[in-house]
């Protein structure tokens, strides 16, 4: 695993902040990075994407309240966005008792959605900690794996590619679906009425700029 600058940024965040969202895009390591915490001290990791999971929550509150005296992880929160409202009254509750920081980490994507939801729901009760793609401090020790990583981006998957030709193959197909989430998904406030070529156009621009960005 990568040493991730974002984990000591966490650590402190949950040191001062009863609930801290670790946001970023898909598969840039917000689990691993979030497991990571969860080795180190007795926590209770739920991954929402999973049905048995989202099961233990038909009362979030009466399941979530044993546990606070531990840190929960909450993975993919966007699959049941009423839990912030939960999370208000517990992290409320808390405060009463005393346990004022270090509840709930929850992961999630940068999207709007779930930056209104929480901040409507959590406003001075969250921080939010960014979680980028690796960067040369985390990646690339030599010059070989500056250019490795110049040519295949900081997405760990696409990085730690067997090759550079199965790495490319890896962010063609994450572009396409990543896009494809942005233009069909309900939520999305702009419609997709543009030419194929427009789209192409705009999604080279886009991949671009996130080559760029690692």
């Amino acid at each position: 695993m990568f040493p991730r600058h974002a984990l000591q940024t966490v650590e402190q965040a949950l040191a001062r902040q009863a609930a801290v969202a670790l946001i970023g895009p898909r598969q840039v390591g917000k689990t691993t990075l979030a497991l990571t915490i969860a080795e180190q001290t007795g926590t209770l990791y739920l991954d929402l994407e999973l049905p048995q999971e989202r099961a233990k929550l038909a009362d979030p509150a009466l399941f979530l309240s044993a546990y606070e005296d531990r840190l929960v992880i909450l993975d993919e929160i966007h699959r049941v966005p009423e839990l912030f409202q939960t999370l208000r009254g517990l992290i409320d509750q808390g405060r009463r008792r005393g346990r004022r920081t270090g509840r709930f980490l929850v992961l999630g994507s940068a999207s709007m959605d779930l930056l209104r939801q929480s901040g409507e729901s959590l406003a001075g009760r969250i921080e939010y900690v960014d979680l980028a793609p690796l960067n040369c401090l985390e990646a690339a020790p030599d010059p070989a794996a500056v250019n490795r990583l110049w040519l295949r981006g900081g997405f760990p998957d696409s990085l730690l590619a067997a090759s550079d030709a199965d790495s490319l193959v890896w962010r063609q197909n994450f572009i396409r679906t990543y896009l494809r989430s942005m233009f069909v998904t309900p939520g999305w406030s702009r419609p997709c009425s543009a030419s194929p070529t427009t789209t192409h156009w705009r999604a080279t621009r886009w991949s671009g700029r996130v080559g760029r960005g690692l």
